[in-house]
């Protein structure tokens, strides 16, 4: 049986009628930038994630961004996140000017951790970026009450957090900003690229709508210097749609982990997830680790299970940073986790059989392999 990494078309099938009636409207209407559909979503992201405002963007990586610039993060700044996340986390610092300071992550959570973040902080520290990777929030009390000693506010990178809980918060409620993608993929996925911001403070969302529509508040009188990060009407009707059953997808994502634990947990060789205490887990990805990652990749796609590698390369050695310094062994963690990490096929219309399939064929594969081989 083979088994993709992600199909999305079931769940894209499941509300295609509901979709279509709203991409109807839309042409009727003829508003495709922003519009009713945009507010409409923004209300209803706000509510979800227990903020008061949520503004629309064209992507995660604007999301970011656009916070960064509200935040008036410039040239000679530094901003602390992680060196294991997707490159769109750093690359929006190196954008503005200012210098991305990379810290490790916890060896179990795979997140930042407040001791890291307080090591990195110097004078110039004008932000700190926690990134809830894989779907698990970061341990966020000991960051948050750091940075309300420093005066240093908190942007919660949640692109791949859409409903995670924290001591029963929502993933992007506890920073002073909170930066989520919709790509296609994710656990709320539109039809292309879209993005948003949460946030309590009604003068930072003023300030996002502005900068995301060429720092004009009104047509043609501009206040700032901005960006186009608009959100088109066509993927805020997707996303109100496809929002209603996030936490239906997020249990079904649940289940699969839990299944997942199940069958591996007597299998030496590979480490599960864990989830922190407090925490609710929706497994964007499901990550385990082994050694020989490599080969069990391309044997596992040989078998016809897709796989997938979420990260091979941390952004401290990426060549986009050489300039930087950093160089092997500057963050261990974070480099044996690029080495050992393989994302199993995880999406809410997985089947049990599927399930068991990619497992069965998993230990096939780790059976190949020498005693001495197995993870630590």
């Amino acid at each position: 049986m083979a088994v993709p990494m992600l199909e999305l078309a079931p769940q894209n099938a499941s509300v295609k009628d509901q979709i279509l009636q709203g991409l109807s409207a839309i042409i009727d209407r003829s508003s495709f930038v922003l519009g009713e559909n945009v507010k409409g979503l923004e209300a209803e992201l706000a509510e979800y994630s227990g903020a008061r405002y949520a503004v629309g963007m064209s992507s995660g990586t604007d999301a970011l961004l656009i916070a960064l610039m509200a935040l008036d993060i410039k040239h000679g700044d530094e901003v602390i996140l992680p060196s294991f996340t997707f490159f769109a986390t750093a690359g929006v610092v190196s954008r503005l000017g200012a210098t991305p300071v990379f810290i490790d992550i916890d060896p179990e959570t795979f997140n930042i951790t407040g001791a890291l973040v307080e090591a990195a902080i110097t004078p110039r520290t004008k932000a700190i970026i926690p990134v809830h990777l894989f779907g698990q929030m970061a341990d966020m009390d000991p960051i948050l009450q750091l940075a309300r000693r420093r005066g240093i506010p908190v942007i919660e990178d949640a692109c791949q957090a859409h409903g995670a809980l924290y001591q029963g918060k929502k993933a992007g409620s506890l920073g002073v900003a909170g930066c989520f993608s919709f790509y296609p993929g994710k656990n709320l996925g539109a039809f292309g690229e879209a993005g948003a911001v949460v946030t309590h403070d009604a003068t930072l969302s003023a300030k996002l709508q502005v900068l995301r529509d060429h720092g004009q508040a009104r047509k043609y009188f501009h206040s700032d210097i901005g960006w186009n990060a608009r959100m088109d009407g066509i993927q805020g009707a997707v996303l109100r749609v496809k929002l209603k059953y996030l936490e239906s997808s997020n249990q079904q994502r649940r289940a699969h982990a839990s299944l997942y634990n199940e069958l591996l947990s007597a299998t030496e060789q590979v480490i599960t997830p864990f989830t922190a205490p407090d925490n609710q887990h929706i497994y964007h990805i499901y990550a385990v680790r082994v050694r020989e990652r490599d080969r069990l990749l391309q044997a596992m796609a040989e078998r016809g299970i897709a796989c997938a590698i979420h990260y091979p390369v941390p952004i401290h050695l990426q060549e986009a940073y050489r300039s930087l310094g950093y160089g092997e062994g500057s963050f261990p963690v974070a480099e044996r986790c690029a080495r050992e990490f393989l994302s199993l096929p995880m999406y809410p219309e997985l089947s049990g059989q599927q399930i068991r399939t990619v497992v069965a064929e998993l230990k096939t594969c780790l059976g190949e392999r020498k005693p001495q081989e197995c993870v630590a």
